[in-house]
Formats: C-alpha cells, sequence, structure tokens
C-alpha cells in the first residue's frame, strides 16, 4: 500500500532549498493591530480577554498572547505603524478579525457587555456555532465563537 509522502514540519523547512513559491513561510507568527494608545490596548486584551503580557516597550509597541496566538500593539511610532511609500496611513478597523474560541457565549458576552466592552453585532447563530464581534479600544475587530455541540 503506497504511503503519502509526509510533509515536513514548519519548523524544519529549509526556506532556501525549495522551489515552491509557498514553501518560504516558515509559519504562524502573529497577528498586528494598529492601536492609538498601546497601553489601553494591552489592558484590555489582559483584563478582559485573559491575555498575557509579553513584550512592551512604551509608548510604541507591545505584544499580547493566549496559547500560540500573538497580538502585536502596534501605537504610533513603531515601525508596524509607519506610513506607506505612497503615503497612505495604516490604520485601526477593518473587517478582518482574530477569531477566539470561548465557552458559554451568552454568558461572556453579558459580562463583557456589563464592563462596558463595545460590540459590532449582536450573537449569530450558524451551522458551525455562534459568534459575534467585539472591538477593542481602537476599534479593532475580534470575533468571539462558541462551535456547535
Amino acid at each position: 500500500m503506497n504511503q503519502p509522502a509526509r510533509q515536513p514540519s514548519a519548523g524544519s523547512r529549509d526556506p532556501a532549498s525549495s522551489t515552491n513559491a509557498g514553501s518560504f513561510v516558515l509559519g504562524f507568527h502573529g497577528v498586528r493591530h494598529q492601536v492609538s494608545d498601546v497601553s489601553r490596548s494591552v489592558d484590555f486584551y489582559a483584563r478582559h480577554l485573559g491575555f498575557e503580557l509579553e513584550h512592551q516597550k512604551l509608548p510604541e509597541f507591545a505584544t499580547v498572547a493566549i496559547e500560540n496566538l500573538k497580538i502585536f500593539l502596534s501605537g504610533p511610532g513603531a515601525s508596524g505603524s509607519r506610513l506607506m511609500p505612497d503615503g497612505h496611513r495604516q490604520e485601526p478597523g477593518g473587517w478582518n478579525r482574530v477569531v477566539l474560541r470561548v465557552a458559554d457565549l451568552p454568558a461572556r458576552i453579558e459580562s463583557l457587555k456589563k464592563a462596558g466592552l463595545r460590540f459590532r453585532n449582536e450573537m449569530e447563530a450558524g451551522p458551525a456555532g455562534r459568534q459575534i464581534q467585539l472591538e477593542d479600544p481602537d476599534g479593532n475587530p475580534g470575533e468571539l465563537f462558541e462551535p456547535a455541540h
């Protein structure tokens, strides 16, 4: 019986040895959010969502993490926030978002609303589960998701 070829793990790939266009990506590193106040954003992610502070260089930058997800908080002056060559400013917001798995979504929503957090919508339900979009202090969206049982 033929066995499928085993693919090397992301950490073992040698990007210089391959001609495959996608093979230079070694793995997931994190998500960057543009923020106006790094300290305020660190407090938001740590206090309300349980992230841990991994690194900070105030007032420009901080990294918060939970499990294998890192969010890079780039404030004014951070290298990840500089103007684009055409003069376009990197700004918070948008519709792409980090999806965070939670249990008992209705109770989470109630608790976060009592804490004064902002939501973009009401809880939605679909075949894969329930979700709601939460905004950080700068309007960057996150999604709280409870898988269907």
